[in-house]
């Protein structure tokens, strides 16, 4: 009678541990699948620039105009990802609202050069190849977005600059146009107004940078975006006018790939606007990648330490804009206000323009 008691007590241990061994594995599959539900299918986030934004300073026009087209801009990239398309397509589509508007120092809006010419830069990545294409210096191409990523697609470069870019973009089919496209009265007025004070106007410095009259300050102008689609590829491009009364063929970080845009699939994609040449030198774009693959942190502490800290210590001012490959957005910015937006696959929209 005591063996079979014995047996009989092992009996319902055993049954009471697959019991419970059961109930640990459904509560397992569970969290992971509120894990997964958590994670978004895609993102989107961009940014008009960043630099010496006041709200004292803006109209509430002005206001408002930025704020349309940042919603414009971001709505166009949103619905190409909800669809099904590819972050490539969501970015190069969302910049070119922002190249086509005046507002921007990008395509339509960018401004002048020292010699009353406009040059324009762009480059955009892909994070499941990193593969990457970029231009640099023209002057008839509308939308060097497009041009980045035909190099990048349908050239064996990276990298394309000047008249052999121009040419490279006629024989791709890219929209041309007379260089009298990108004049615009207020920015014309601007580099007059630099040349009669005999000062160079750097467009990533609060002393001397790109300046918009409307704001009545100094602000950085270039635009960028980023974004996750629902295939889990990320992608980032930049594009911009550069600096007001710039000389000698100066490029700035836009176009640079690690400086101004940087995508992988494995961490991040970041778009960059500031001081071009400290960016350049911090390679602020890829540092951010880096810590994320190397240091195992968190994008938006990535973020931080490489704008907040590195970038501020080297004496640099801008911001960023980045999403990660778990659909995290970030908008990192150590200047008084970054024109920025993001959207998440819920269709939430979030537009910013001032620190606070």
């Amino acid at each position: 009678m005591k063996k079979f008691s014995l047996f009989f007590f092992g009996l319902i241990l055993c049954f009471s541990c697959q019991n419970i061994e059961k109930s640990n594995n459904t509560s397992k599959t569970l969290t992971s699948t509120e894990t997964t539900s958590k994670k978004p299918e895609f993102a989107i986030v961009i940014h008009g620039g960043a630099g010496t934004i006041l709200k004292k300073n803006m109209t509430p026009e002005r206001e408002a105009a930025y704020q349309a087209k940042l919603e414009e801009a971001i709505r166009v990239g949103y619905e190409i990802l909800k669809n099904g398309g590819t972050s490539l397509d969501a970015v190069e589509k969302t910049i070119n609202v922002m190249e086509d508007s005046p507002l921007f120092n990008a395509g339509k809006g960018a401004v002048f050069t020292n010699a009353e010419t406009n040059e324009l830069d762009a480059s955009i990545m892909d994070g499941k190849t990193l593969n990457a294409g970029a231009s640099a210096g023209t002057t008839n191409v509308r939308n060097p977005i497009n041009l980045a990523r035909a190099v990048m697609e349908k050239s064996e470069h990276v990298m394309l600059s000047g008249k052999g870019a121009e040419t490279f973009a006629e024989e791709q089919g890219l929209t041309l146009v007379k260089p009298e496209y990108f004049f615009t009265e207020n920015r014309f007025k601007s580099l007059q107004r630099i040349k009669d004070k005999e000062k160079t106007e750097l467009d990533h410095d609060g002393k001397t940078a790109f300046y918009d009259p409307y704001i009545k300050d100094s602000k950085y102008g270039t635009v960028g975006c980023a974004a996750l689609d629902k295939n889990g590829n990320l992608a980032a491009g930049t594009s911009t006018g550069g600096m007001t009364n710039k000389r000698y063929g100066r490029i700035g970080d836009a176009p640079i790939i690690g400086s101004g845009t940087y995508a992988n699939n494995a961490t991040c994609a970041v778009s960059s606007t500031g001081w071009g040449e400290y960016f350049i030198r911090a390679q602020v774009a890829y540092d951010i990648s880096a810590m994320m693959e190397y240091k195992g942190l968190s994008l938006q502490e990535a973020s931080r330490i490489v704008i907040q800290d590195k970038l501020t210590d080297l004496g640099g001012t801008g911001g960023i804009v980045a999403v990660d490959k778990n659909g995290n957005m970030v908008m990192e910015f150590n200047t008084a206000g970054m024109y920025r937006a993001t959207m998440t696959d819920k269709g939430e929209l979030k537009i910013g323009i001032y620190e606070k």
